[in-house]
């Protein structure tokens, strides 16, 4: 039997050392700064550069809460406080975790054996390398990289989803709060204006019907506020459970949506742009290259999949003793690996088409947001220029005919009436316009719910129909 020498033995152990030395390390933020980098270059939010459960997320929450919620606030709060979007990162830290084990050595196997007879006692050591393991370590490790890039753009796009579903809330919420105030003060008009009819009417100077259609008018304003009042509980609960808090309590909202932009934006290059920053596009490549790596990986180990090194050092039952090695390979005597490679060719072919086919969706989602995102914003602009202006114009018009008593005060209630449906339609129109803005930017990147946001008809409001006198 071969005998190893002393230094040789040590030189190849160092050798083996070596080689596990160099595999790679856990990340000490977890990989949330290469997270945050993916989800900032793709959105115009302030991704928060502290990960959540840090000491100073805590401070910097207790300072956002502190004041009136903007959507960008309440977008960092969410990438903070979500929890959601935080058990989300164990799946970071599970691919971390594979990418690291691939790159360590099994655990060499130390069998010691010890048998009696008559003429003595004979001792056998061995010590078995997995070898194969040794040699496919470089093409592992490539793949569990990929996976690992992998679940960081999964984690970036489950930032970037929570971002978008939370700004869409706050849209929400706030134009809830918007309708709620107004239909609020709707109702105490037409609270008044019913209290005047009565009073006109006990003095014989308004008759039955028109005190009825004063009454109604008020009857239905008293629902609507209070449809008005559930709606903002809705949308503001559902801000409030995307923002981590406990309660609707812990945060205060504007009393009015932000203002439409200048001008909108520009249709040219977008479905550059979203072939560019789409997070799923980049992830249908890096699946691709993976599933590469993974298909070449299986067909150079199609035939031997198994082969182990044992040093080996034996005491006799005389006390000489014997040094040696021992090999174990996998003979392909049943199975010559032609069901896996063929399998990782079918999923690699799978990738390929899935791939192919979500680069198509995504030119045609990007296409169909743009367009309803230019509806939204013309729509929006003209009920803020042309709608409510006319509207309000003639409110100033009957004013001054009721100031020069040409006509009466419950003419220009019931004009006032008519009103109620176009401030109701423009607060519509302002929030889905900031909903279309947000699906578009979800297109864009490839997150979230890019489904494009169609423009609501206006619903009717109590007085929808003027009163006949």
């Amino acid at each position: 039997m071969r005998r190893f020498s002393t230094p040789l033995r040590r030189i190849a152990l160092a050798s083996l050392c070596a080689t596990a030395a160099g595999c790679a390390s856990f990340a000490p933020d977890g990989g949330y700064a290469e997270v945050r980098q993916l989800a900032q270059q793709r959105t115009g939010d302030t991704i928060p550069a502290t990960a959540p459960g840090a000491g100073s997320a805590d401070r910097q929450l207790r300072t956002l809460l502190a004041r009136p919620l903007s959507a960008e606030d309440a977008v960092t709060i969410a990438l903070l406080n979500n929890r959601g979007l935080q058990a989300g990162y164990a799946e970071l830290g599970i691919a971390e975790a594979d990418l690291v084990q691939a790159g360590r050595l099994a655990n060499p196997v130390l069998s010691f054996g010890r048998m009696k007879s008559h003429e003595g006692i004979e001792i056998e050591r061995k010590l078995m390398l997995p070898v194969i393991g040794l040699l496919t370590m470089p093409v592992a490790t490539r793949l569990e990289r990929r996976r690992y890039e992998q679940a960081q753009l999964r984690a970036a796009g489950a930032v970037l989803r929570t971002a978008d579903a939370t700004r869409r809330a706050w849209y929400g919420a706030v134009a809830a709060r918007q309708s709620a105030l107004y239909m609020e003060q709707v109702k105490n008009a037409a609270e008044a204006s019913a209290e005047l009819a009565r009073r006109m009417a006990l003095a014989g100077n308004w008759s039955k019907l028109q005190h009825a259609r004063e009454q109604a008018f008020y009857a239905d304003s008293v629902a609507q506020l209070a449809r008005a009042r559930q709606a903002r509980t809705v949308e503001t609960e559902k801000l409030t459970r995307l923002l981590g808090l406990s309660g609707p309590d812990a945060f205060t909202l504007p009393e009015r949506l932000p203002d439409l932009p200048p001008a909108p934006r520009d249709a040219a290059g977008v479905e550059t742009q979203a072939m560019n920053n789409r997070l799923d596009l980049l992830m249908a490549q890096k699946e691709l290259a993976g599933l590469a790596s993974s298909l070449g990986l299986t067909r150079t180990t199609r035939f031997v999949n198994l082969l182990d090194l044992s040093y080996l050092r034996n005491t006799g039952e005389t006390g000489e003793r014997a040094t040696g090695y021992e090999i174990e390979l996998q003979i392909p005597l049943f199975d010559w690996g032609g069901a896996r490679v063929a399998k990782a060719e079918a999923m690699y072919m799978q990738a390929v088409h899935r791939a192919a086919g979500l680069a198509v969706d995504a030119r045609s989602q990007v296409r169909e947001n743009y367009a309803g995102y230019r509806t939204a914003y013309d729509l929006a602009r003209h009920y803020r220029d042309e709608v409510v202006p006319l509207k309000k114009r003639i409110a100033d018009e009957q004013l001054l005919r009721y100031n020069g008593m040409l006509i009466s005060v419950f003419e220009l209630l019931a004009d006032a009436r008519e009103q109620v449906v176009s401030v109701n339609a423009a607060i519509e129109a302002q929030r889905d316009y900031w909903i279309a803005d947000a699906a578009l930017q979800a297109a864009l990147t490839g997150s979230g719910d890019a489904a494009p946001a169609t423009p609501r008809a206006a619903g009717a409001a109590p007085g929808a129909a003027p009163a006949q006198h």
